[in-house]
């Protein structure tokens, strides 16, 4: 049932099904939903999230953000557009209000700047299109077993790679304290059930999202962008320096 590995690096469990951690047949269920023509996936990998809008919207521009050009030759092959942006401090070469979707999979755990990162998302984002947000679960039910017993939770260890946590109703407080009106949230879904295989996950995770190890959230833009994220760095006194731009 385990396996020895560095620890913060990757489970231990042999039960599960990792691919199931990024939810990638949830976000095939979500887009043809939706009306796409331009694409883009921040932090987007090897494009496996692209790929998926692509298999649903052949003529959709899908443009993959990532740090570098370690994947730029196998995006480009796969008719992705690379872009290298370090997302935590500059902004996306983007134009204001001209992306449909935007996709960020597992990525925000792994980031501080959340105001600049949404503000950008925000920005580029139409009005009437969505973010689809996917993030590691710190409440998920193993977590909270976990936590009973004096054990940190799996997804924000000190030896890993994130640096923030998520759930569902403070991932929701945040985007309703911030941004008001300006999203909706038009989905909520879960996947990947620790210690479970797969053929049991599933149906756990679609029954009890909020208790998944990965949940996702379907986020819709409602009017036109006015600032929200970086304005409310104004409005209140954070004890930390949040990037706001140049």
């Amino acid at each position: 049932m385990f396996r020895q590995v560095t620890p913060g690096t990757t489970s231990r469990l042999t039960t599960v099904d990792h691919s199931e951690t990024y939810g990638r047949h949830i976000l095939a269920q979500v887009v043809p939903t939706l009306a796409i023509d331009t694409c883009l996936d921040i932090g987007c990998g090897g494009g496996q999230d692209l790929q998926v809008v692509l298999a649903q919207h052949p003529q959709a521009q899908c443009v993959g953000v990532d740090y570098g050009d370690w994947q730029a030759a196998a995006l480009a092959a796969s008719g992705i557009k690379p872009i290298s942006v370090n997302i935590e401090a500059e902004p996306l070469p983007i134009a204001s209000e001209s992306v449909d979707l935007v996709i960020a999979n597992q990525v925000l755990e792994h980031t501080k700047e959340i105001y600049w990162i949404n503000h950008e998302i925000f920005r580029v984002l139409k009005v009437g299109g969505y973010f689809y947000l996917g993030v590691p679960n710190v409440l998920a039910l193993h977590n909270r077993l976990l936590g009973l017993f004096g054990v940190h939770p799996t997804c924000s260890k000190m030896l890993s790679a994130h640096v923030r946590s998520f759930s569902k109703h403070d991932t929701l407080l945040f985007y309703r304290e911030v941004a008001g009106d300006l999203t909706q949230l038009a989905g909520f879904y879960g996947s990947q059930f620790y210690p479970f295989p797969k053929p049991l996950a599933r149906p756990l995770a679609n029954a009890l999202p909020s208790l998944a190890f990965s949940i996702f959230f379907l986020i819709k833009k409602t009017r036109p962008y006015e600032g929200e994220f970086l304005n409310h760095l104004s409005k209140v006194f954070l004890e930390t320096n949040f990037f706001r731009g140049h």
